[in-house]
């Protein structure tokens, strides 16, 4: 992950925000609160999809996590975390040697916007 940005939410409902850039993906991590002053937790994925025009659509997925589940969802996901680094075969990600990029230059159009 790339680049993590925080700071405190404006609106009434949203208490905390923060986000984290990753390669063409970015996480948004937003706090909450219910009608009743309880806090939770969403977390979107946003990924840009550009269509041979160089027009592109959004994609967003968003997970929304109660107080209640927390203990769970922590338990479960490091779980799932450490099964990956212990038994996910090692890959190596070096695009220069990687026949798919040696005929041509990559552009990133997310990197022309900044």
């Amino acid at each position: 992950m790339e680049e993590i940005e925080k700071n405190e939410a404006t609106e009434r409902d949203d208490i905390f925000s923060t986000s984290v850039r990753a390669g063409k993906r970015t996480y948004y991590f937003d706090v909450k609160s219910t009608r009743n002053g309880d806090y939770y937790l969403t977390i979107t994925e946003r990924k840009r999809h550009y269509r041979d025009d160089g027009s592109f659509e959004v994609e967003k997925h968003k997970i929304f996590l109660y107080r209640e589940d927390f203990e769970k969802f922590t338990e479960i996901l490091n779980e799932s975390i450490q099964y990956i680094n212990e038994n996910a075969p090692e890959i190596h990600y070096n695009r220069e040697e990687s026949p798919e990029h040696q005929s041509f230059s990559e552009v990133d159009f997310e990197d022309l916007e900044k």
